[in-house]
This record gives structure tokens, C-alpha cells and sequence, in this order.
């Protein structure tokens, strides 16, 4: 099987015996502790108890109407710290994979091109989205729902945002990602790609274009690295590029650097799993992850911790690293680490890795993957210049509502809370949306 063969699909969800199967194991909670842990308010209680008694489309609309990006959400989130850790059913034994059935209800739905939404009556104002992630999608639904003449100004060439740039394809392919983003533009909301909004017109020149409000979420583009002052050295490569990389049309140049190789990849969390996971499909000889910390201690889910290991991944566990050994021409020969042991336990409850004094050494590699986060842009403050930021240029909105210190300019996503996930990103555009509609009704 070629390199390219491994990345064409993702892993096929449950059939329709399977997800019926698994909604009549429910118990049909009356204050269904479920629907409470879906930080997005997907509501899988009701959607489970229709789809039980054989509602299939009123199951399929409750997703729908609550998420517009409930497919997504079915196959990217991290429903066992969600949904499904708060399922009753796990006191008597697994609990109920609501994921799966979210994703089967939506692919269902496809299949019958059953059409949730009808358009709404128009309404004459005008709204802005800056950036067509989730939280500018959510957005731009809820708003479209109710009639307003939505936006999306998107700076890269299609729309989607992390969700087409930022997984690799044999976890989210563009197939089901079209499925999704049809849903939006029936509702009539129109997408302006390749049109950035920066430094030469911002967000507040929106509202002086004739837009009444506007949405900001361009989410975090922004690589965290390692040592900023490197410069360019061959064979090191951010999370973000790498992964934008296998989505945007250079997977073969990707693969002619890590075919045969040692790739070494810095994190514990899913975007690292997805880069080691990914190496490993193009063919890179071995492929390392270098984690500062435990196995248990991984923000990455259970599961891909698991599939990596079943890859062949190498675990380089309690190691931090601290430079890079380059050659004259400045390509990666080698990562330098230093061995950590745990101490007390920081602000996220986990224990604080500390470097071993005297335990330095170098893993030899030919690629280094930094998959250690995200940030803003250092110019994005010059995006919106009257908006408030924070030191790391995060905006700063008033939780209830996603408004800025600028009237008529909403915020939400990654770019007002640091990297999160994809099912809070889709609350912030619904809390955002409900509150730009009574900013325009006043």
C-alpha cells in the first residue's frame, strides 16, 4: 500500500444495527447527566431516546438544530472526558458511545439527504465572520437561522479552518467535511476565501463596509516553538505546517523528508498523536514521541495513545527537550534532551516534571515535528486595534456573550480562549450569535 492509500479515508463509523444496538442499551435518564457534559449543548439524550424509538429524523434535527457541526463533533471530540464520562449506564458497565451514534445519525442523514433547516425569512442587516473554524461557523449557522445576511471572510483558500487544515484526512476527510459546510451554505450563508483580514483592513473597517456587527474567530496559527531564534533549519517543522502540509497539496514533498528517516515528535497531546501517527504512514523508519511527562499524565486522548503504540510508535517518556544538534548547512542531526523526574503537582493537578541534573543526551534524528501548542499571531492585535488583548494577544470578550470592548465586534474560539476544543469553539459562536441578535434588534 502506498503512502498515499493509508491517508485517503477515515476509519468507517457504526452501521445501523450497530448504533441502534448501542442506543437501546440506554437508560433513558430523566436529567440525563449526558446532555449536561456536551459543552456545546448537543442534547445526545434526546437524540438517543428519538433515534431509540425510531425517530430518526427528529433524532438527526435535534443534532442539527443544536450543532451545526454535530458530525464533527461526533468524530473529533473527546467524548469519553465529555458526554459519555457523565453516562449513568457506566456504573453498571461501558457506557453509551454517544460519539458514534452522533456520527451514524449524521451520516444517515446524508445518505437520505434529509434537509434539516429551511431557509428562515431574510432580514436586512449585514453580519461579518471573520475566519470559517468552528467557532466562525457555529456563528454563522445560528445567525443564518434567523434570516441575517452572514459573511465569512476566510484568509486561506477553502474554508474550514482547523477542521480541513488542522487533522490529518484518515481521521476527518474532506468528504464528510463537505457534508457539513453544505449543511451552512444552504442556509445561504456566502464565504469570501483568499480574503484576509489583517493589518491593511481589519475588523472594525467591517463595520465601516456596512456590516452591523462582526464575529471574530481566525482561531491560532501561530506555532509555539522550541527556541525562537533558531531561524530556518532544515527538518524542523511546526505542528501547524506540518499537518496544513499533508491537507494543502504537499504531502509528496513531506514524504520524500521522512521516508526512511527518524522523525522525533515533541507533545503528549492529540496533535502530536496525529503527527507521529502520520509519519509513520509516510514511511519514516522510526518515529519517536518525546514527552516531558508520564503515559497517564498525556492530554491525548486513551485511544490514540493506544493506536500510536499499536503504529510502532516509540514513547520517549520523562525527557524534555532543550536544543537541537544541526550540521554546516543547517539540517537537523539530533535532538538534545535532559531527563525529567516528577514532582509536585502544578496548576493542572498533574505533577511537575524537573530536570535530572547531569542526564543530557542526544536522540539522533533527521525530522523534529513541534507539536507543543498554539498561539496568536505577534501582528493579530493589529487586526482589530481598538480591541482589547491580553499579553498573549488573546482577545478579551465578556464570558455571557462573546462581546468586545468595541460595540458591535463579538469574539470567540481559540483566539479569545488559548487551543481548545472543537465542541467549545461551536458554543462560542452559538453564545456569540444569540448575542449579536440582540445587539441588532435594540
Amino acid at each position: 500500500m502506498s503512502y498515499k492509500d493509508r491517508f485517503k479515508q477515515m476509519k468507517s463509523g457504526f452501521d445501523f444495527g450497530q448504533a441502534l444496538a448501542e442506543a437501546d442499551r440506554c437508560l433513558l435518564c430523566h436529567d440525563a447527566p449526558c446532555s449536561k457534559g456536551c459543552p456545546a449543548d448537543t442534547d445526545p439524550a434526546t437524540f438517543i431516546r428519538k433515534f431509540r424509538f425510531r425517530n430518526i429524523t427528529g433524532a438527526i434535527r435535534t443534532i442539527k438544530a443544536n450543532n451545526i457541526l454535530g458530525g464533527a463533533c461526533g468524530v473529533l471530540c473527546p467524548t469519553a472526558e465529555l458526554c459519555e464520562q457523565e453516562c449513568s449506564a457506566t456504573g453498571i458497565g461501558q457506557p453509551i458511545a454517544i460519539g458514534k451514534i452522533q456520527r451514524f445519525l449524521i451520516e444517515h442523514g446524508r445518505k437520505m439527504n434529509f434537509k434539516v433547516f429551511e431557509k428562515a425569512t431574510p432580514r436586512p442587516e449585514k453580519v461579518a465572520v471573520v475566519g470559517s473554524g468552528p467557532a466562525g461557523l457555529s456563528c454563522a449557522a445560528e445567525l443564518a437561522k434567523d434570516g441575517f445576511r452572514v459573511t465569512v471572510f476566510e484568509a486561506r483558500e477553502k474554508p474550514g479552518g482547523v477542521l480541513r487544515y488542522g487533522v490529518v484526512s484518515y481521521r476527518f476527510d474532506r468528504d464528510f467535511l463537505a457534508g457539513e459546510m453544505a449543511d451552512i451554505k444552504d442556509l445561504g450563508v456566502e464565504f469570501k476565501c483568499s480574503t484576509p483580514i489583517d493589518n491593511q483592513k481589519g475588523a472594525e473597517d467591517l463595520l465601516k463596509d456596512g456590516y452591523q456587527a462582526v464575529f471574530v474567530a481566525p482561531g491560532l496559527w501561530d506555532a509555539v516553538q522550541l527556541k525562537r531564534e533558531l531561524g530556518d533549519i532544515q527538518g524542523l517543522y511546526s505542528s501547524v505546517a506540518y499537518l496544513e502540509g499533508l491537507r494543502d497539496g504537499h504531502m509528496d514533498q513531506l514524504a520524500q523528508e521522512v521516508q526512511n528517516k527518524t522523525v522525533a515528535v515533541i507533545g503528549g497531546g492529540s496533535v502530536a498523536m496525529d503527527c507521529v501517527e502520520s509519519a509513520a504512514k509516510l514511511g519514516a523508519k522510526d518515529v519517536y514521541l518525546v514527552y516531558r511527562r508520564s503515559y497517564s499524565q498525556m492530554p491525548a486522548e486513551e485511544d490514540e495513545r493506544i493506536e500510536a503504540l499499536q503504529s510502532g510508535i516509540h514513547f520517549l517518556l520523562l525527557n524534555q527537550p532543550i536544543d537541537y544538534e544541526v550540521d554546516a548547512d543547517k539540517r537537523i542531526t539530533g535532538l538534545k534532551l535532559v531527563r525529567t523526574a516528577l514532582g509536585e503537582e502544578d496548576a493542572s493537578g498533574r505533577r511537575s516534571p524537573v530536570n535530572v541534573e547531569g542526564s543530557e543526551w542526544i536522540l539522533d534524528a533527521d525530522v523534529v515535528i513541534e507539536a507543543i501548542g498554539n498561539k496568536a499571531e505577534d501582528d493579530s492585535p493589529n487586526w482589530y486595534p481598538n480591541v482589547d488583548v491580553n499579553k498573549k494577544n488573546l482577545i478579551q470578550v465578556e464570558s455571557e456573550t462573546g462581546q468586545t470592548s468595541v460595540p458591535g465586534i463579538f469574539a470567540g474560539g481559540d483566539i479569545v480562549r488559548g487551543p481548545a476544543l472543537v465542541v467549545t469553539a461551536v458554543q462560542d459562536g452559538k453564545v456569540a450569535s444569540r448575542a449579536i441578535k440582540e445587539y441588532l434588534d435594540k
